[in-house]
Order: structure tokens, then sequence, then C-alpha cells
């Protein structure tokens, strides 16, 4: 399933806190994107224990549990992690990675919150979460009548959130810093090779590992802080994060060049940071420049100016890099006016 309509977590927070007491509400989203993480926060904010299942992972009878004869008849007994006295959530996570069979022994307790005779106490929440088909992830069909028995929505990941919550939970400034001169780093799809790729879940991951190396306390190796990084996010990510740390030391240096105070790094050694501070200008360019030409303020103009300038520098060292800057990706492209304006002065980019 792909949603036309997505939600950031605290949205996704409204929904459920109006939404699910009164219908199960089914989450979906790619893996490691923070689905468990806020149904926690939700069972904390109307102060009910959250008890997790996991889908792939349970057999029917896991579900509806086993027969008991009591004199002429028989009733079955629900498992005890279910089968509790007080109201609570019941997350029924990877819910489209179990079986057919499971995703039968669920309908009763996903639409009636009853399993045989055993009814949920009254005030109980059900939520059930899974990730896409395109995610790569181990996902079934669900039947349509599973389906419609719940309310869907489509998390997205939205780094200003994620930010405020790693500052308040202690996530590496290495990290922080990072993500927040390139939000749009925090996550990427899913690849379809057994690649590492970035999310909220996989940089935490990388904060964890660079806490407890000691990063920015003690020198790490190169290939050491290498290891880290490749072995938690995407590639592409990265060697740019790797080339972030390089350049730590003058955290002000694009800000530098684009006053004229400084210079485009031009030494072969230094590629990987050239690399790094010309997607963050072209990111700046992206965030900074209308899309009508008259909306230009007199700093823009003169942004802009410096922006040409910057491109024909840069060009002069690395055309590939140039383009780079210039170029559309992942959907982002820069103003039309802009564009002619860099291919009347520069036409060898295009």
């Amino acid at each position: 399933m792909n949603l036309p309509i997505t939600a950031t977590q605290s949205g996704l927070l409204e929904i459920l806190l109006n939404i699910a007491p009164v219908r199960p509400v089914f989450i979906w989203g790619a893996p490691g994107i923070g689905k468990s993480a806020l149904v926690e926060h939700f069972a904390a904010t109307v102060g009910l224990p959250c008890v997790s299942l996991l889908g792939s992972q349970l057999a029917p009878e896991d579900i509806i549990g086993i027969p008991q004869i009591k004199g002429e008849t028989s009733e079955f007994l629900p498992p005890k992690i279910i089968a509790r006295k007080e109201p609570y959530v019941l997350f029924l996570d990877e819910l489209n990675a179990c079986s057919q069979e499971v995703q039968k022994a669920f309908y009763s307790l996903i639409h009636e919150k009853r399993i045989g005779e055993y009814h949920l106490p009254e005030g109980s929440i059900v939520i059930g979460a899974g990730n896409r088909a395109q995610d790569s992830a181990i996902v079934k069909t669900m039947s349509s009548a599973l389906i419609n028995r719940m309310f869907h929505v489509q998390m997205k990941a939205d780094a200003t959130e994620w930010l405020s919550w790693a500052y308040e939970n202690g996530i590496h400034p290495w990290v922080t810093d990072y993500l927040t001169s390139r939000p749009d780093h925090l996550f990427s799809e899913p690849p379809k090779t057994e690649d590492p790729y970035s999310t909220p879940r996989s940089w935490h991951m990388l904060s964890d590992a660079l806490k407890e190396s000691g990063a920015g306390k003690k020198e790490l190796s190169d290939d050491y802080l290498k290891m880290l990084v490749y072995g938690c996010i995407c590639a592409k990510h990265a060697g740019m994060f790797l080339a972030f740390i390089k350049q730590l030391s003058n955290t002000h240096l694009l800000a530098d060049i684009i006053k004229g105070d400084a210079r485009w790094p031009a030494k072969p050694e230094e590629r990987d940071v050239l690399y790094f501070l010309a997607q963050s200008f072209r990111g700046q360019l992206l965030h900074e420049l209308p899309k009508e030409k008259q909306h230009l303020g007199a700093d823009a103009k003169f942004f802009v100016h410096r922006a040409k300038s910057l491109i024909k520098d840069l060009s002069a060292i690395s055309n590939e890099i140039a383009q780079m800057v210039v170029s559309a990706d992942e959907g982002q492209v820069l103003p039309e006016w802009f564009m002619i304006e860099i291919i009347r002065d520069l036409p060898r980019l295009v």
C-alpha cells in the first residue's frame, strides 16, 4: 500500500489520539522510520501499558490460544500476554508479515477486540503496523477483509521533529550537526540490494556506535571510522558524513566561501570535502532561491551574484561537481530563471 497522504510523527500522534480509541489504526511505513517508538509514545501519553506482538513470529494458536475441556464442552484459553484484566494498548507489529492463517486469527481481535469468549478490557486500544511492499521487507498480501477493518495512515520521516527528539535524547553531536545541514539525508528509500540505508533508526545506531567508540573525545583511525559509518547508513550519505567530519575544524567554511573570505578546497586530497561543501551549497540554493526572480530581495540578489561566481570557480576545479550542484537530483530542481542564467554564463555545464 502506498497512500497519497502521509503524516509526520506529530500528525500521526494526533490521528492515534483521536481515532485509535474508537477504531483500530494501521500504520504503514518503511523499516526504521519510527513506527514502534511512536506507538510506545502514544501508549505513554494515554497512560496505558503497551503490549507488542510481532506478526512475523506468530502462529494462529499464539492468538486464539489452546482449547480446554470443561465438562461436556470446550473453550479456548487466550495467551497470558493478551488476556489481561486492565486496559492496555495492543500493538500488532509487522501485521502484514504474518501468514493468512494468523491474519484470520486477528479478525475478531481487531474488529471486536475479542478472542473467542475473551474480550479485551474496556478502554483497550488495538494498533497495527507494517512495511510496504516496495520496502524490500518481509510482507504478505493483506486480505481485503482485514484491510477493511482498520483505519490506514502512512508515516514519513521528518527531520525537524527527529532532530528535536535527538537533541533531547543525547544523540551524538556529529549526527545532529550533520543532519541539521543535510536534513534530506535522514531517510533513504530501502535499496533492492542487501546494503545498509539511512533511516532515523540507523542514524540512532550510528550515534550509539560513535559514542561507545569515544568519537570526538579521542582520535579514531580513518579505517575504523569508515567501518562505523558505512555499516549503518547508505553509501552516498556515509561518504558525505565522513567528509563533514573532516571539515569539522572549520564548521563555517561554506559561509566563508560564500562571503568571499575563503575559497573552494582545490587539492586532490580534499576532494571529498569539496564534494560535501558543494552538496551543502546546492542545498542552500534550493532553500534560499525563490521560484520567481521578481521575489528577490537585496540580500538574495547578492547571494545570486555570489552563487554564479562560485559555480564558475567550482567548474574550474571540477566540472563534474559543478554539474552536480545545478543538476536535478531526487526530484529537486533549482529555479528555472537561475538555471537560464547559469546556462548563459557557463554553457559548458550543459
